[in-house]
């Protein structure tokens, strides 16, 4: 539940407040003046400040002040309840970072809807520092594969591009498009355990050999799943060379028993596998990649997300 904290003199509004926002699903804690909000503020840690400009023993501006100060406060989302409308209380109170004004009188919708406006701009910005945060993980993570196989680098990040194209042409919604981006880059991160004799071998692998590259779906499943922030992506490392026919590995999924997410990232895999140089032949032509992919659909790939894919690419 997310925490609001209202600092207000006026018993009558301040009751108002903590009503409206109660039956709107918010934890309120209510206060007199800035002191007690300044207190509650490092007791309570809310998710937004609403206050009052004009109050005893500590005003709106004094507790914004105090409130920027401190680590906790400084992207603290802010909304000031005001009658005064002098051009030197706005200048102010933007020096001071105020998020938002609330000019009184105002009605049950305006305060709810700048409370909402404000609290999903938080989460939005808390999700983008989150994702920021585990996309650097994932980078270093993918780093020590690289350094192990110079292919490695410009795969993964082509192979990511290609996925999130596709994965917008399917009308995946936000947070399936992040997970998607995640699996992308970490789609070969098994592959830790394959030798870098074999990664970069210019003649064609033997029987032994294929046998150690199979593994490494199942191996960076594993690797993930102690990852709380990564788990989600484990579809598209454990599921990315299952073929529609049923002739993938590691466990011979068939059709829509692979799930969406190895159907998706094989399409996208393969592909840049096909147009890419490697040690044992030279990479297709993105023409007859094209082909390819075409003739393989309904063999190798999902029907469906293949033709998505190719009306895409070429777009």
């Amino acid at each position: 539940m997310m925490k609001i904290l209202v600092a207000e003199d006026d018993a009558l509004l301040r009751d108002v407040i903590y009503n409206i926002l109660v039956l709107e699903g918010y934890e309120v804690h209510s206060t007199v003046n800035g002191r007690q909000a300044l207190d509650l503020f490092v007791s309570v840690k809310p998710d937004l400040i609403v206050s009052d400009i004009m109050m005893p023993e500590m005003d709106g501006f004094e507790l914004l002040e105090e409130v920027r100060s401190l680590p906790q406060g400084v992207t603290m989302p802010f909304l000031f309840l005001t009658a005064r409308t002098e051009r030197t209380d706005v200048k102010k109170a933007r020096a001071l970072g105020v998020d938002d004004y609330l000019f009184k009188p105002f009605n049950a919708w305006e305060l709810i809807e700048a409370v909402r406006t404000r609290l999903n701009r938080r989460k939005s910005v808390e999700l983008f520092d989150t994702r920021t945060a585990h996309l650097q993980t994932i980078v270093m993570l993918t780093n020590v594969i690289e350094t192990r196989d110079p292919y490695t680098a410009g795969h993964v990040d082509r192979v990511r591009r290609l996925a999130l194209s596709l994965g917008f042409a399917l009308d995946w919604n936000t947070e399936e498009i992040a997970i998607l981006e995640f699996g992308a880059i970490l789609h070969d991160i098994g592959k830790i355990i394959v030798p870098r004799s074999v990664l970069t071998k210019a003649e064609p692998l033997n029987d032994e050999e294929w046998e150690v590259i199979r593994q490494h779906p199942q191996v960076g499943a594993q690797m993930l799943e102690g990852v709380d922030h990564l788990r989600p992506a484990i579809p598209y490392v454990l599921y990315h060379h299952e073929w529609w026919n049923g002739g993938g590995y590691p466990f011979g999924l068939k059709g829509t028993d692979i799930p969406p997410e190895g159907r998706l990232l094989a399409i996208v895999d393969a592909f840049d596998a096909m147009t890419s140089d490697r040690p044992y032949r030279k990479g297709l032509s993105v023409a007859d990649a094209l082909v390819e992919t075409r003739k393989n659909s309904g063999v190798y790939f999902d029907p469906e997300m293949a033709d998505v894919f190719l009306k895409t690419y070429k777009e």
